[in-house]
């Protein structure tokens, strides 16, 4: 999914709000020495804590639909930084000043998560994420348009919003210039050869005409029935006013300094374990992407094992294709025949709707629960395409009145098969991330961090998982679609080898092509694309096949354990009906699960 909501926090930045940060720590001391019931100063200090992560990262917070901040950025500046450090230590001190004793089940589980949470933050200070604010996938230089898509449209106070945020851009973009340029003091810079397309991003947004940037699109559509011509017009010229006054002199100023001092700074090197205290950065990514207690070591070998697996699945398709000659041949002839790909962008989405709206009806008889947020199907912006994955989910929310999306990308479509656009269809909107998402998000009764955050190997490892039930819901119907299945699943494999290759292994950024090549038909556009993504992004990429694997053993361990009493409907529901999980607590809560129905008549 793309990882819109959390890739905003680490890259955008604006005004302060000390006072706000100053009262968070007294309210959480007041809670924390209330005489309330434990569940109930708890439930205090969970609120308290999602509003000021709401107030403190406005951005995540119009991601959510969260009203009242849809008018500033998040504040980059190093006192504000500094602060947040503090709150983080406060807010896992109150925490674990208060014991669970006596906690029922759920509530137990959300002090565990939340604990968890606090604890991770704090880790986490170790390693100076803040200094890398944007990359060839996120930044400024993308995110300020993201943000005027993503904001909600319901009056013209929503537009008026937009406009306080554009008219604040400079501030933005001198905190992203001032951590920039500490990061090229403290010798913490990203590998050079993934930002390459960074300048023609910048360009994309500063057309020549400011009512032709991407940032504008939202102001040119401004529905009639929020106000009368005239007011609609100001809004507009304020908006264009906004472009020309601030945001393109900002911006402008911020990629002379990207392309003159910075990009001819960062590293030629590509892991993670060449930045300071690397090694110890990169184990502390892989346990918080993916949850488990795993070596990279480990991982890699995991990865090794997989891929052989997947392969030998993927002969045996290639032989019932009919296809006479080795897998290399077929993945080459994937690749290039003609018939895989379309001549026009406008027949790649008509595509993928069908693929969708065939998938919709069959997902009741594997789902007893299914979201009320509704999704869409929609083609990725042009600026972003070149740089960007073959697709990802843009979360929706019922508050703002935003739908989710699933977003394809249509630059260069000879590198868009029809083979694999079954698989990913499942993994992007349903019954993959739309599906997952928009279900935590509307769980009752429980605490927000519970319904609007989770682990990347639950939110990604049911997204892969989503993408093996095809069969059952009546796609992969001819080999080729199959095997673009399995060429997902390889792929997910692969990243476990080359993303602890890369960032453990001293591997080179070559090797890692070439193994890409060397065991799956991904067009060598995607290859490049994601060997940059695990570049960029260390240990991200693990999260997907870990998740993964263990909903499968939990499958087939609830069903060799249940029997007939084994119902995929109720399963699913467990596994999705407390939100993301970390791996050991799912797993957990599936044994519980088992136990309690085999005790059933």
């Amino acid at each position: 999914m793309k990882i819109l909501m959390m890739s905003l926090l680490l890259s955008l930045g604006l005004q302060a709000h000390g006072a706000r940060m100053t009262d968070y720590t007294s309210q959480l001391k007041t809670w924390q020495n209330s005489k309330l019931p434990l569940k109930a100063k708890l439930e205090k200090i969970y609120d308290l804590h999602w509003k000021y992560q709401m107030s403190e990262f406005p951005e995540w917070a119009t991601y959510n639909g969260t009203p009242g901040e849809n008018d500033r950025w998040t504040d980059l500046s190093f006192s504000a930084i500094e602060q947040r450090k503090k709150n983080q230590l406060a807010t896992l001190k109150a925490i674990q000043s208060l014991s669970p004793k006596g906690l029922k089940e759920e509530d137990l589980l959300s002090y565990k998560l939340f604990l968890k949470d606090a604890t991770e933050a704090v880790e986490g200070q170790e390693f100076p994420e803040e200094l890398l604010p944007l990359n060839q996938m996120q930044g400024i230089q993308t995110d300020v348009s993201d943000l005027m898509l993503t904001a909600p449209k319901q009056n013209l106070k929503d537009y008026q919003d937009r406009i306080r945020r554009l008219e604040a851009v400079p501030a933005l973009a001198e905190q992203v210039q001032d951590l920039m340029q500490t990061g090229i003091q403290k010798n913490v810079l990203p590998a050079k050869i993934t930002l390459v397309t960074v300048p023609s991003q910048f360009d994309q947004v500063l057309t020549e005409k400011v009512e032709d940037s991407p940032i504008f699109e939202e102001f040119k559509t401004i529905p009639a029935s929020l106000g009368s011509a005239q007011e609609i017009q100001k809004i507009q010229a304020q908006a264009k006013a906004a472009l020309t006054e601030k945001v393109y002199p900002a911006l402008k100023k911020l990629r002379s300094f990207f392309n003159s001092e910075y990009l001819p700074k960062c590293r030629e090197s590509v892991g993670l374990s060449d930045l300071p205290n690397g090694k110890k950065w990169y184990a502390f990514r892989i346990r918080n992407q993916t949850t488990v207690s795993m070596s990279a070591d480990e991982i890699h070998t995991l990865g090794l094992n997989e891929v052989a697996r997947i392969k030998a699945e993927m002969e045996k398709v290639k032989t019932d294709s009919g296809f006479k000659g080795s897998l290399e041949k077929f993945n080459q002839f994937l690749k290039e025949d003609s018939q895989f790909t379309f001549k026009n962008s406008q027949d790649l989405m008509m595509a993928y709707r069908d693929i969708a709206k065939r998938v919709d009806p069959e997902l009741i008889r594997f789902f007893s629960v299914l979201p009320r947020l509704t999704y869409g199907v929609r083609e990725m912006p042009a600026f972003k395409a070149p740089s960007s994955p073959t697709a990802y989910y843009n979360g929706g929310s019922l508050e703002a009145g935003r739908p989710g999306y699933f977003e394809a990308n249509t630059y260069n479509l000879k590198a868009r098969p029809k083979w694999q656009m079954e698989a990913l269809t499942l993994h992007e909107a349903v019954p993959g991330h739309h599906l997952q998402i928009s279900l935590a998000q509307e769980l009752p009764k429980m605490p927000e961090f519970r319904r609007n955050t989770g682990p990347t190997s639950f939110v990604e490892g049911w997204g892969l998982y989503a993408e093996s039930l095809g069969s059952d819901l009546g796609l992969y119907k001819d080999p080729y679609s199959k095997y673009g299945q399995l060429t997902f699943e390889i792929w997910r494999a692969i990243r476990l080898v080359v993303d602890t290759g890369l960032h453990a292994k001293g591997w080179s950024r070559d090797q890692v092509i070439k193994y890409f090549k060397d065991n799956s038909p991904i067009s060598d556009q995607q290859i490049i694309n994601e060997t940059d993504r695990y570049i960029t992004w260390p240990g991200q990429a693990l999260a997907y096949k870990i998740g993964e694997l263990k909903f499968k053993q939990l499958k087939v361990r609830a069903q060799a354990q249940l029997g007939e009493k084994f119902d995929i409907r109720k399963f699913h529901d467990e596994l999705l009906g407390s939100g993301a999980l970390p791996m050991d607590v799912i797993e957990a809560k599936i044994d519980s699960w088992i136990a309690q129905v085999k005790k059933t008549k």
